[in-house]
């Protein structure tokens, strides 16, 4: 089909299966890369620029003020009292117009960053979730976090306070300039002289600090990534009595990303101060060429004052713009570390509209010599070619690293073979639109993960939008209405941070009440019924013999007894789908599904025993 690649195409091995850190980006190609992301913060740039033009002339009409003032309305013997009159309250409006362009362009930039930074996270979030699977688990969770999160949040202070006082001090100090050499050209010069070594300095600074933010931004993603763990995990932290430990771990983190940040802030205090140095040299050399110009009859001492003040009208954007330039190294860094998120590949490719639905009839399933292997590793699946029609209920079975789980990944594409093809109902599933594919296809995990909110809202993530009715007959329709009474609070029963407050089997309940009401025409399940009590399981064996009717089912078996009870075993060996067919009659060959099943048989006697 155009616009899609071709049937049975190999899809990359996915080489970079971790999230790069951009750093060989240079600035301005972070920058312009960034805006090409965020769009809508081009939006009124010509009229934001307008008003920050505007923002700057008020500085320095106070300069101009002060010299006028002395040199007209206090010449000779006489104060020309209208004169200063005219003078200040032309500078007042001047100063008030100053003041409303100010506020104008300050939420001008503000709302245009706020659109784009809000689309820019949007975006990486949407992207989290097309990244590979091999991607998503070699990147450390809190990394990612913090990529859609703290790294944005940094180019969004950037913008909204950083952005606005580099352009208004960037403005400052040139009509400081422009207002100096009309004034006089050599005491223009001393200024310069004195800023010029810092000017030369900068490019070898901000390029130090460009490394060091990057740093930074590095150990932010680490520090939350070794907090983020311990909390999650804090019932195993507290169970195993690894407190001091973990405590450890979480105090190394925390003191890197410490010595990072001093590192940093380093070198910001260092180009701070040095413009201040830069600017005392300015305003003494201000004072002594401009007194020697003075008593040669060169300037007035109205020029010289005001020279002074237009000085300190430069010397405060200055410092202001190395700051903000230091906060810009940050940003530059944060930055990078989205656009390189968003330039990730996502291997997983979603069609779109140029893709084929999936029929509308029921699904049957087709492996035509589908082979599967890891980024630099073995083969984990080799050749499967199987078909299983449509309205079965197969069990796939085999030890521990046998490539089930992989084979029912690449079923519900959370992944795409290296070789071969995966069809359901007859089309190749990389033809297949996502909102089709997962309609009518629903996975259930081993460990069913619930969200920090009611046993209602997680329900409908199966059918958003179904009323209370539909929802308690879902639970009726599967067996567990018994179970679903004893809730304190029915529907509104808080399930807690990934279902905490509900035991395992009552969270695989859920799970499977939530696929019923997606009711799905294909639905894949790996198995979680090993750790349950005896009474919770006898509750989901009856709940998965309602939801596995009248559809086509693919279990990841890890007990016997689904085995038993399936129309069709697969038996999976290193790779390899060794054996297929009814249970007795696999049982009958004495082959390896006669093997797995003979051992789980004792182990589930000696269970029972020691159990009595």
């Amino acid at each position: 089909m155009s616009g899609s690649r071709p049937v049975g195409a190999p899809t990359a091995r996915a080489a970079d299966t971790v999230v790069a850190s951009g750093e060989d980006a240079g600035a301005w190609q972070t920058l312009r890369r960034g805006v090409q992301l965020s769009p809508r913060l081009r939006e009124g740039i010509g009229g934001t620029l307008a008003l920050a033009v505007v923002s700057t002339v008020g500085g320095a009409v106070v300069p101009v003020v002060v010299q006028q003032t002395i040199d007209r309305g206090l010449a000779g013997s006489a104060i020309d009292r209208r004169a200063v009159l005219v003078l200040v309250l032309a500078s007042l409006l001047v100063v008030a117009v100053t003041a409303i362009a100010a506020y104008a362009m300050k939420v001008r930039m503000f709302v245009a960053s706020e659109n784009g930074l809000a689309d820019l996270r949007v975006n990486a979030f949407r992207h989290v979730h097309d990244l590979p699977v091999l991607t998503q688990t070699s990147e450390r969770r809190g990394a990612l976090v913090s990529r859609v999160t703290s790294d944005i949040d940094q180019v969004s202070l950037f913008m909204q306070f950083g952005g606005i006082f580099f352009v208004v001090s960037i403005g400052q100090a040139l009509v400081a300039s422009i207002v100096m050499l009309v004034y006089s050209w050599q005491l223009t010069l001393v200024v310069w002289v004195c800023f010029l070594p810092l000017v030369l300095a900068l490019r070898s600074v901000t390029t130090r600090m460009t490394a060091a933010y990057g740093r930074v931004r590095r150990s932010v993603g680490e520090m939350l990534s070794v907090i983020a763990e311990p909390v999650v995990g804090a019932s195993v932290v507290k169970a195993h009595a690894i407190e001091e430990r973990t405590q450890t771990r979480v105090d190394g983190a925390i003191d890197a990303n410490y010595r990072r940040q001093v590192e940093a802030q380093r070198l910001v205090a260092m180009t701070f101060a040095s413009a201040g140095l830069a600017g005392g040299l300015a305003s003494a050399g201000v004072v002594v060429v401009g007194v020697w110009l003075g008593v040669a009859g060169q300037l007035s001492a109205g020029t010289v004052i005001a020279f002074a003040f237009l000085v300190s009208l430069l010397v405060g954007p200055v410092q202001m713009a190395t700051q903000v330039l230091t906060e810009a190294q940050n940003a530059v860094a944060s930055w990078r570390r989205v656009i390189a998120l968003l330039d990730t590949p996502a291997d997983i490719s979603d069609p779109g509209p140029l893709g084929e639905p999936l029929p509308d009839r029921p699904l049957d399933i087709a492996f035509a010599q589908v082979g599967f292997a890891y980024p630099g590793g073995p083969d984990v699946l080799r050749d499967v070619d199987i078909r299983i029609a449509a309205g079965r209920r197969v069990a796939v079975v085999g030890e521990t690293g046998s490539g089930k789980t992989t084979f029912a990944k690449l079923l519900t594409r959370l992944m795409d073979p290296v070789r071969g093809q995966v069809c359901v109902g007859g089309i190749d599933l990389r033809e297949v639109p996502f909102d089709s594919l997962r309609r009518r296809v629903v996975m259930v995990p081993q460990e069913g993960f619930l969200f920090d909110s009611t046993l209602r809202d997680n329900l409908r993530y199966g059918r958003p939008g179904a009323d209370d009715t539909t929802l308690v007959a879902a639970l009726n329709r599967l067996g567990i209405g018994e179970w679903f009474g004893g809730l304190p609070d029915g529907l509104a029963t808080r399930v807690g941070q990934r279902g905490e407050s509900l035991s395992a089997g009552e969270r695989q309940l859920v799970a499977l009440a939530r696929a019923a009401l997606a009711d799905p025409d294909l639905l894949v399940l790996d198995e979680a019924t090993s750790a349950v009590d005896p009474q919770t399981e006898s509750m989901i064996g009856r709940a998965l013999d309602g939801l596995l009717q009248h559809r086509t089912s693919v279990t990841v078996a890890h007990r016997m007894s689904t085995a038993e009870a399936a129309d069709e075993v697969l038996v999976f060996d290193d790779g390899a789908l060794v054996e297929r067919g009814p249970h007795a009659v696999l049982v009958e060959q004495g082959g390896a599904y006669a093997r797995l099943h003979a051992s789980w048989v004792v182990q589930s006697r000696l269970g029972r025993e020691v159990s009595a």
